[in-house]
């Protein structure tokens, strides 16, 4: 009898990619996916530890799903509960002293070894949260070309995790540990993997994705721009993407991969955190507003047509109101398509996190709408400027109404237009009509002449 695994995930792309790899580890012990926690023999949360509030909520799952274990445990069934990914990293123990019902507690970096671990967990309560010495992509199974398909055309492809740049806010090197580079053979085996299964579109993913500097067959550490120019020549891919990137490591060869390569989609995210040089400096961010627009001038030069999308933190630590206009200057100043935003949150053992001056709650909280209404003012206006205007969609999925199809612009907006007849993984060009908050909508281009001409 098949076996059920929930697994939960929180934060970002990273952790999206590490949910569909554990479940691959789990799948040769005979666990099926599923996406009901109340009928799964075992639960994975997969925590992100970036701020307070994301640990939190998975305090609060964890109270709910120990009510769960206990009731089911009655009828002999209770699940198993197992905590991985950042959370689990930094609080390991601490994990297993407030939640009970946790058997298993696994670092991001361990996640391979699953199997085993589970089978400890059998016996007692785990904590693994080591860096081990070998490297986990090399024991990860490879999926099923039919669950490659059943994810969609659209894949994450992680090259690189760690960070190195010990930003005073982040709590990533020590949950993640040191950068480290995938080489570039073993990339090209799991992306070839992908595009055979049907993967038109690789989002290249890593905590600081464009530090990345692995080995190439020639024994040299190529750049990151090389990497993008030998992924572009993966048959059957028509689209790449990348997050999440560093200003310092915005070289001149990546902008140049902006330029020549038609598949490196014309949107990029690049946060810049605060608009202030003072506060910029108290965030070890070692750029300043004009490097960022430096940047991103050159970018655009390269590639006119690029969106832009960032990362953005009020309230951190000493933050005045002149640094904070500091901030609204620069993003009316650039013009993001699209960004995420957010209170700073004192991390445990974070440099900032024991910083004076800290920015009081109300204060961050009047901050971060302001900025939310520049940022979102900035977006609808971005949207509604494709309205009239024709550009290639990648089809997804089907849409939520009948005979509508969904997919992507080549800037990461939702599109949804009415046409049935085009498959899964078909690039089509559409017409966009209209938007709404959220997504455009749209035609086929030169559907309707098509019909008359039938």
């Amino acid at each position: 009898m098949k076996k059920k695994v929930y697994v939960k995930s929180y934060g970002c792309q990273m952790n999206a990619y590490d949910a569909e790899r554990m479940a691959d580890v789990l799948a040769p012990e005979g666990f099926i996916e599923t996406d009901c926690a109340d009928e799964a023999d075992l639960i994975v949360l997969n925590t992100c530890h970036i701020r307070e509030k994301a640990a939190e909520k998975v305090y609060s799952e964890l109270g709910r799903l120990r009510v769960m274990k206990d009731e089911r445990a009655a009828g002999g069934n209770a699940p198993t509960i197992v905590v991985a990914g950042c959370v689990a990293q930094a609080e390991g123990g601490e994990i297993l002293r407030r939640a009970p019902a946790v058997d298993l507690v696994v670092g991001p970096q361990s996640y391979h070894n699953l199997p085993g671990l589970l089978a400890k967990a059998r016996r007692e309560r785990v904590v693994d949260t080591e860096f081990p010495v070998e490297d986990k992509f090399d024991h990860l199974p490879a999926p099923s070309r039919d669950k490659i398909r059943a994810r969609g055309v659209s894949a994450f492809l992680t090259i690189q995790e760690g960070c190195d740049k010990f930003c005073t806010f982040c709590v990533v090197p020590y949950t993640r540990g040191a950068e480290v580079s995938r080489p570039v053979a073993k990339i090209l085996v799991e992306a070839e993997r992908l595009a055979q299964a049907g993967v038109r579109e690789f989002t290249v993913i890593g905590q600081n994705v464009n530090a990345w500097h692995g080995e190439g067959p020639d024994g040299r550490a190529w750049s990151f721009g090389a990497l993008l120019r030998r992924l572009a020549e993966v048959p059957g891919i028509a689209r790449l993407r990348y997050t999440t990137s560093h200003p310092r490591d915005m070289d001149d060869e990546l902008i140049a991969a902006h330029r020549d390569l038609p598949a490196l989609m014309p949107y990029l995210h690049l946060p810049v955190q605060s608009g202030s040089d003072r506060i910029l400096a108290a965030m070890n961010r070692r750029h300043t507003g004009d490097d960022y627009r430096r940047i991103i001038e050159r970018t655009r030069a390269a590639r006119p047509d690029i969106a832009l999308s960032s990362d953005f933190i009020v309230g951190f630590p000493g933050e005045t109101d002149a640094d904070f206009e500091d901030t609204l200057r620069l993003i009316r100043e650039t013009g993001f398509a699209s960004a995420f935003s957010f209170k700073y949150s004192p991390r445990p053992g974070t440099p900032a996190a024991e910083m004076a001056d800290q920015v009081p709650e109300d204060v961050k909280s009047a901050r971060l709408a302001t900025l939310q209404e520049a940022l979102e003012t900035d977006r609808q206006r971005f949207n509604r400027a494709t309205v009239g205007r024709t550009f290639d969609v990648l089809v997804e999925r089907k849409g939520r109404h009948a005979g509508q199809m969904a997919g992507k612009s080549p800037w990461l907006q939702a599109v949804q237009f009415d046409d049935d007849t085009v498959a899964i993984g078909d690039i089509v060009s559409v017409e966009i009509t209209g938007t709404g908050p959220n997504s455009l909508f749209g035609k086929r281009a030169g559907a309707a002449e098509a019909a008359d001409a039938a």
